[in-house]
């Protein structure tokens, strides 16, 4: 007689969200190379043939995971709280910074997925590697939007610019430095006044 594995008999329509949700709860908490299929098949409760019904290998979990940040860190996170905390996108730029701020004071605060998997694969040709880049490249096309709209005459390179100091500020925190988004969002304000655009300087934390 066939053995039936009890983690299996939840509905079938909830294993895929279960590993989904399993799966981001891991990597983004630990990485991709601490974490493997068996960890996830353990959080997620289903049985290792169900988890390869939906995902055939650990780098296509890591794909949907990363596909997942997108959704909920960069749409559903930073571009959802600068469009709320600003109306002129001059102070929707820096208004990620005000963000930041509470992120990197979180006691779960995880730093960026797209960096900890660009640092974690760093072979060009990989599909996971060109996944981060792809997904990095989306929060600059942001950005030079924000910055397009602000007058500014070459918003790409000002994304470009921008998007150093979220990176680095991200870093830094990750260091434990709290302080980080105060730090860059005093120098976004400089570079926004390099620009033409004039706005308050913050005072140092």
């Amino acid at each position: 007689m066939e053995q039936i594995d009890v983690r299996d008999r939840a509905p079938r329509r909830d294993a895929r969200e279960r590993v989904r949700e399993a799966a981001y709860e891991l990597f983004s908490r630990h990485g991709l190379r601490a974490v493997g299929v068996d960890a996830i098949i353990e959080r997620s409760g289903v049985a290792k043939m169900t988890l390869y019904r939906h995902f055939a290998s650990k780098d296509e979990l890591i794909l949907d995971f990363l596909a997942t940040r997108e959704r909920r860190w960069t749409e559903g996170w930073v571009i959802a709280e600068a469009e709320r905390r600003a109306t002129k996108p001059h102070l929707r730029l820096l208004a990620i910074f005000d963000a930041f701020d509470g992120w990197f004071h979180r006691d779960d605060f995880e730093g960026c997925s797209f960096i900890n998997v660009l640092l974690e694969t760093p072979d060009p040709a990989s599909p996971v590697h060109a996944a981060s880049v792809l997904y990095l490249a989306n929060i600059r096309a942001f950005l030079a939007r924000l910055a397009g709209e602000a007058g500014i005459a070459d918003p790409d390179a000002f994304a470009r610019e921008w998007h150093i100091l979220m990176k680095g500020s991200i870093v830094s925190a990750g260091e434990g430095d709290r302080e980080a988004a105060r730090r860059a969002k005093r120098l976004g304000a400089l570079l926004l006044c390099e620009h033409g655009i004039t706005v308050p300087v913050p005072d140092s934390p």
